[in-house]
């Protein structure tokens, strides 16, 4: 596990270098797209009050843009994680002036929150067998749920009927991971889609 996440790392570091703390430096297309996954991801998040929220994989703190746009008025303790430093680097510099925000590297939340997100962090399997990358989703997917009192939201890619996924891009059939979220982590699941992405979004919610 150690040296997928090394991979992954390398990865996302060279990304930033090439493209700096812009949403082609994650790996996205645009604002408009990030935004957009962003909008299904917090709907796991009650914002008529405050809350903590860990935003697994956070990179440079995007997320912060689309709560400052779209719920300004919420009062969020944020904490972004991510395993490349220069992502947390770039994060502190850009949000330097938000006092509810931190921003940690590391591989795991580092503190228990009322919510947890993470977006686009299953995609890029650099081809690792599938054996290796399904442990790894599965080892994020425990993670969040131990680190999140209410619930947490993940993101997939979708299966096309017309493209193969190939080695390096990760694509799931929604069943596979609700059933593990909801059979092995004890909790409901919804399940969003149909929202203009070849993707699915998971709502993964502590039962009671």
């Amino acid at each position: 596990m150690h040296r997928l996440r090394e991979a992954v790392g390398n990865y996302y570091s060279d990304k930033l270098k090439r493209h700096g703390a812009a949403p082609r430096g994650v790996d996205w297309s645009s604002t408009a797209s990030q935004f957009l996954r962003f909008a299904q991801l917090v709907k796991i998040c009650d914002f008529d009050r405050p809350f903590s929220l860990n935003d697994f994989g956070g990179g440079y703190g995007a997320l912060l843009a689309y709560l400052a746009d779209r719920h300004a008025s919420a009062e969020v303790a944020y904490r972004g994680i991510d395993i490349v430093p220069s992502m947390i680097e770039a994060a502190r510099h850009r949000w330097r002036q938000v006092p509810r925000a931190e921003f940690t590297v590391g591989s795991g939340c580092g503190r228990v929150a009322d919510y947890s997100i993470a977006s686009g962090v299953f995609n890029v399997r650099l081809g690792w067998p599938l054996a290796a990358w399904d442990a790894y989703v599965e080892s994020i997917l425990s993670e969040l749920h131990a680190s999140s009192r209410i619930g947490f939201g993940v993101n997939f890619m979708s299966p096309l009927a017309d493209e193969a996924a190939g080695e390096n891009l990760y694509r799931a059939e929604p069943e596979r991971w609700a059933g593990f979220c909801r059979d092995r982590l004890g909790c409901q699941v919804e399940r969003i889609a149909g929202y203009g992405l070849p993707e699915f979004t998971l709502l993964v919610r502590r039962r009671g």
